[in-house]
């Protein structure tokens, strides 16, 4: 409805950390870019606008390349790139490609092993086969500060979350006559069911929760962004415009309306240069999540990665410029406090859509898990 299916993207940027193939053997690895025609539809109907005056654009452009380097948690593909492409995400579902095997291990052990803060024990792989890797992980990670315990359950709950997906929509039959996909439970008892994975299933599960409830915090904060008379919804259409600016103020309204919201005021409360420290450690491990992205070597996956890491980074972006969001002007003639790009506007809206997939799809799990019994 508010054209946030199209996403600008650049599936070719090189792998920054080590020599990865770009080329995926697997049909469904395949992303299909958009055509001429819908590029067409796209550029005219589907903007999403941030419209400044004419005297602040200069302005405007100089905050963004300040807020580039200082504010965000995620790498966003540069737009002017000739290899920057747009994607519509609803002809590109995510879903179970066959990617999988040491590849796909050694992105999610980099992402643990080399962001969560120099912990060099810690592999997926081994704690879901090893009782005394996962004591020993969890008594190092007892022994942390909350920040980076939360760091720690993002990461896990993100990893859930599309586990979650995979399982849910995978290849079940692809023959010469058909192609189903649809619910693998046996996939799913083998990433979450608690005996199989050494009691590390319910424990992903719950970060896969505390991932909702973050990026929920963050949606309900970034309301008074949106409310600006400077942000539109463009379609084309200006007699839709307003009403679809409407439907989606009524939805942020309605986050910021759930009564058991996450506190993040218990984040960073020490001492304040320690604090400034910390997030800033933080922020860079986030950042260097985003660029192992670019290292996946299933297109689909590497579109969606991308999208979903670049979602949660735009949360915490959110969620830790309180004060840049409480001081927005009042005017457009003003430098803005706060800023989103159409990217992150984006990545933020069907990030929190696939968390919310993921939670959705847990309940038909349990239907079908008890129908097996």
């Amino acid at each position: 409805v508010f054209g946030f299916h199209p996403l600008q993207v650049n599936l070719n940027k090189p792998c920054p950390f080590w020599t990865a193939s770009n080329e995926c053997g697997l049909r469904d690895c395949a992303v299909q870019p958009c055509s001429p025609v819908s590029l067409t539809l796209i550029y005219q109907l589907s903007a999403l606008l941030f419209v400044p005056s004419a005297e602040t654009r200069e302005a405007l452009l100089d905050w963004n390349k300040y807020d580039d380097e200082a504010e965000r948690f995620c790498v966003v593909d540069d737009e002017e790139s000739p290899d920057s492409q747009y994607v519509d995400l609803l002809l590109n579902p995510e879903r179970f490609t066959g990617y999988k095997g040491p590849e796909a291990w050694q992105i999610w052990n980099s992402i643990y092993e080399e962001n969560c803060f120099n912990f060099v024990l810690f592999s997926p792989f081994l704690m879901t086969r090893t009782l005394f890797a996962a004591r020993t992980f969890y008594s190092w990670l007892e022994g942390q500060c909350v920040e980076k315990r939360a760091f720690f359950r993002l990461v896990s709950g993100l990893h859930a979350s599309i586990n979650i997906h995979l399982s849910a929509r995978y290849l079940l039959d692809d023959s010469w006559f058909q192609k189903k996909w649809g619910h693998n439970v046996s996939e799913f008892r083998q990433r979450f069911d608690s005996e199989l994975t050494v009691g590390e299933g319910p424990k992903r599960l719950r970060n896969l929760y505390f991932l909702y409830l973050i990026e929920l915090r963050a949606l309900a904060k970034v309301l008074p962004f949106f409310q600006q008379s400077s942000f539109q919804l463009y379609t084309g259409r200006p007699e839709e415009d307003q009403k679809h600016k409407e439907q989606l103020l009524d939805i942020l309204q309605l986050a910021r309306s759930f009564p058991l919201h996450f506190d993040e005021a218990s984040l960073f409360a020490g001492d304040e240069k320690e604090a400034a420290k910390l997030k800033e450690d933080i922020r860079l491990a986030f950042l260097n999540i985003s660029r192992i992205m670019d290292c996946v070597g299933c297109f689909k996956c590497r579109l969606w990665g991308k999208l979903q890491t670049q979602g949660l980074g735009t949360a915490l972006k959110i969620l830790f410029s309180e004060r840049q969001i409480e001081a927005l002007p009042k005017s457009s003639n003003q430098r803005p406090s706060f800023q989103l790009s159409r990217q992150e506007i984006v990545s933020l809206f069907n990030a929190f859509g696939r968390i919310s997939t993921s939670v959705r799809e847990l309940k038909n799990f349990r239907v079908l898990l008890a129908e097996e019994q």
